[in-house]
């Protein structure tokens, strides 16, 4: 069964554009696969790839795309600014040198990837990420990046940048599972017009033996990755599984014919107990 546009939805962006709620995400450390990428493309509908400088796979995915043949008009295609590019004109050209990388004229996201520069910068981080949004504002307005965002931004780095720049940011990618739940942080966006999108959805894989989970996975006859994957569509959350197994991203998909009931929804709403499986941004400033 492959996604179809009537069964893969899409949502607003502020700025008119709609994002698929269903992406596939690549990672660094073996977390690419071309076969895979080519795979989800054209036997499984998949429109919607999640990448970043970080995971040193740009060219490979841009020929992997190529290998498809699925129009980039076709294609929501996110990437995001790695921290050590951080600053005005080194955002610029990294997102450019990005482009040029994957054989692409425009990103339809493009993102800030830590709240953070990962060297010192001879200011404050409030003042690193402002200098560098003004880049991605502009990349934005010259028409290189469709939509631009941020990611594991918490409420006070969007506070401040809301302050210092003129384009709210049309996404903010954070880790969302049932283990880790920033309710304050989704409504602080929703209020703000910010899209919540939701990365490492399975926990890295802590959550597919939860009882719980395993529970209503027999339920309802779906498997635990299933039922973790709905759930956060089903919160209105745009969600982006890894995987580099064909199996794997064919059943990631499966996750449009059917609807977990309220009492599902909230017995994996319970299980939030704040641990992280991947960077943890609490402690920025």
């Amino acid at each position: 069964m492959s996604l179809t546009p009537a069964l893969s939805p899409s949502v607003p962006l502020s700025n008119g554009l709609r994002i698929p709620i269903f992406g596939l995400g690549t990672s660094h450390r073996g977390g690419f696969s071309h076969d895979a990428i080519v795979y989800a493309l054209t036997e499984c509908g998949v429109r919607h790839i999640d990448t970043a400088k970080r995971y040193s796979c740009e060219e490979k995915l841009g020929e992997a795309i190529r290998e498809s043949g699925i129009p980039r008009s076709d294609l929501w295609l996110t990437n995001k600014l790695f921290p050590l590019d951080y600053g005005y004109k080194a955002a610029k050209k990294a997102c450019l040198d990005s482009c040029s990388a994957m054989g692409v004229e425009y990103f339809d996201l493009y993102m800030m990837h830590w709240p953070a520069p990962l060297q010192p910068a001879g200011c404050s981080n409030r003042q690193m990420r402002a200098e560098t949004w003004r880049a991605l504002e502009e990349l934005h307005e010259e028409g290189v990046c469709r939509a631009i965002g941020v990611s594991n931004f918490l409420i006070p780095h969007l506070e401040q940048l809301k302050e210092d720049c003129r384009i709210v940011p049309h996404i903010n990618q954070v880790e969302y599972h049932p283990f880790q739940q920033p309710t304050h942080l989704i409504e602080h966006c929703r209020k703000e017009g910010i899209v919540f999108e939701g990365y490492s959805p399975l926990a890295k894989g802590q959550v597919l033996t939860e009882p719980a989970v395993l529970q209503i996975a027999k339920k309802y006859g779906r498997t635990p990755a299933q039922i973790c994957i709905r759930w956060s569509i089903q919160n209105g959350v745009v969600t982006i599984p890894k995987s580099t197994k064909k199996e794997r991203i064919q059943e990631n998909c499966q996750v449009f014919g059917f609807q977990l009931e309220e009492s599902d929804m909230a017995t994996l709403g319970r299980l939030h107990d704040d641990r992280h499986v991947s960077w943890n941004p609490t402690n920025v400033e």
